[in-house]
């Protein structure tokens, strides 16, 4: 995908649920990491740090923290060679302040940008991603020390996509957009 403009990149993007066993080249991989590292974020607070899960057993170990037997969700996890587990760090003064002030969590909105970035420079080196939020945070947390202080919003699968792209299911554009007023 490399050379596309970026209509054609984010309709290439989805969220992949069947990866290959192919290993993800260092070169990309690092690639991808210094896209989120480049994220903005409020008041250049980059609340965040990158923990890159690639060692098959413990990876498989938080791919089970992953799923859900009962809800039937993300048995896929453990095909991904790469997860990027995402800390939310604290946030400077200034933007501690702000989302006070402003009743919003920027170190989160910030986050979210960041995780897009990864996925959208993942996509532009022909790989897969998929977004989780729905995992054990407690029994994530413990299997990379990550102190208890701290909170693990996402988590992003990585490898090469089993699966063809697929047609975006999106609202009509009229539906999400107005202009001047609500």
């Amino acid at each position: 995908m490399n050379g596309t403009n970026l209509i054609d990149l984010l309709k290439y993007r989805q969220s992949d649920r069947a990866y290959l066993s192919n290993p993800v080249e260092k070169e990309k991989l690092e690639r991808i990491i210094e896209a989120g590292r480049l994220a903005p974020s409020a008041c250049n607070a980059q609340p965040w740090k990158f923990v890159i899960v690639d060692e098959p057993e413990l990876k498989n170990r938080i791919a089970d923290c992953t799923s859900s037997k009962i809800l039937g969700m993300n048995h896929f996890t453990k095909q991904a060679p790469i997860h990027i587990v995402i800390i939310e760090e604290k946030a400077n003064f200034t933007s501690n302040a702000g989302s006070l002030i402003k009743n919003k969590t920027f170190p989160l909105i910030d986050i979210g940008i960041a995780a897009e970035h990864i996925c959208l420079q993942a996509a532009s080196e022909g790989l897969g991603t998929c977004m989780l939020g729905w995992f054990n945070e407690p029994k994530v947390k413990k299997l990379l020390n990550i102190p208890k202080s701290k909170r693990v919003p996402l988590i992003i699968t990585l490898g090469y996509s089993a699966s063809e792209t697929r047609e975006k299911r999106r609202k009509d554009i009229k539906d999400i957009v107005s202009y001047n007023s609500y």
